[in-house]
């Protein structure tokens, strides 16, 4: 491996400063890694050139700010309580009629009924 002179940085710093130029000029990290140039006034220019050739106005704007707390469309319907969770689970899913059951059939043992045959006995 050469030594490094004065005039030349060293890789890490080189490839610092083209992702600071290119990202100031809304490429991606991918994208600046082309750029060409050994001083932070090269980079910038190259950056610019680049951006303006792929159509590109400026770096990209930042992502809305996100508070926390609850998100989502049953937000104060009393939604995040549990008696709330168990209205919205009775509307989704109705209780349905369940046929009115003989008394014989209330009295009879459905474990007693023999319904099947094991072979080999």
């Amino acid at each position: 491996m050469s030594e490094l002179t004065p005039e030349q940085p060293h890789p890490a710093v080189l490839e610092l400063a083209r992702v600071r130029a290119g990202l100031a000029a809304g490429l991606t990290v991918e994208q600046s890694a082309r750029l060409q140039g050994s001083t932070d006034e090269e980079l910038t220019a190259d950056a610019q050139a680049f951006a303006t050739e792929l159509g590109l106005t400026g770096p990209p704007a930042p992502p809305a700010p996100r508070s926390g707390g609850p998100m989502g469309p049953d937000v104060g319907n009393g939604a995040g309580t549990v008696s709330g969770g168990a209205e919205r689970y009775r509307q989704k899913h109705p209780q349905r009629e369940l046929p009115e059951l003989t008394e014989e059939q209330q009295r009879r043992n459905p474990f007693q009924e023999r319904t099947y045959t094991m072979n080999g006995r």
